[in-house]
């Protein structure tokens, strides 16, 4: 392969790369968007596809890239633009999005849940992962909260990325407008 590495990462280095980049967020930030701007589908498949990615990033269950994919099939959008919708659920941000999801469920279910929150038994259940105990206490209410959180912010996704589709497209279309413009004229010698 031309630009493999002599010494190829281990195992740890490759973890601490995907939860801290080597050069910073912001690059990592401009290659993904960089890489749905440049996805060769409408603009509203591509806006669809992000925003099916984000509201699948809410919920708890683990099966981001299945729901991603069936919403974004159900809302005609783009397959890979909703897998690279759900990069906004990563290591770094699942704290937040399950929090948010976790209070806002807490919210909608405020009459069928206790008021003092997961029960005191939470770490027991997580160890047994016995699905039943962990559904009423806990994962009911991440659910129901995931649903709101992820239609706002899977609208707000879908109307930045359409956006930003919109205007790279015709700032690509007229940057080649002048090339081809200046192509065919013919620079006067002085």
């Amino acid at each position: 392969m031309l630009f493999r590495r002599r010494n190829p990462d281990g195992f740890l280095e490759r973890v601490r790369t995907y939860l801290w980049p080597r050069r910073s967020f912001s690059r990592s930030l401009r290659y993904f968007s960089k890489r749905i701007l440049r996805l060769k589908a409408t603009p509203h498949a591509v806006a669809a596809g992000v925003a099916a990615g984000v509201f699948a990033s809410f919920f708890p269950l683990g099966f981001h890239f299945i729901i991603a994919f069936a919403v974004s099939w159900l809302i005609a959008g783009n397959l890979v633009a909703a897998a690279l919708g759900t990069v906004v659920g990563n290591p770094l941000t699942f704290p937040l999005l399950w929090g948010a999801s976790w209070e806002t469920g807490k919210l909608v279910l405020h009459e069928r849940l206790p008021a003092h929150g997961p029960p005191a038994h939470l770490g027991e259940m997580l160890h047994n992962l016995s699905f039943s105990q962990l559904w009423g206490p806990v994962l009911k209410p991440m659910t129901v909260g995931a649903v709101p959180l992820g239609l706002i912010f899977g609208l707000l996704f879908y109307g930045i990325t359409r956006w930003g589709m919109a205007t790279f497209r015709e700032q690509r279309r007229m940057r080649l407008a002048d090339r081809a413009g200046t192509a065919g004229r013919e620079v006067p010698a002085e």
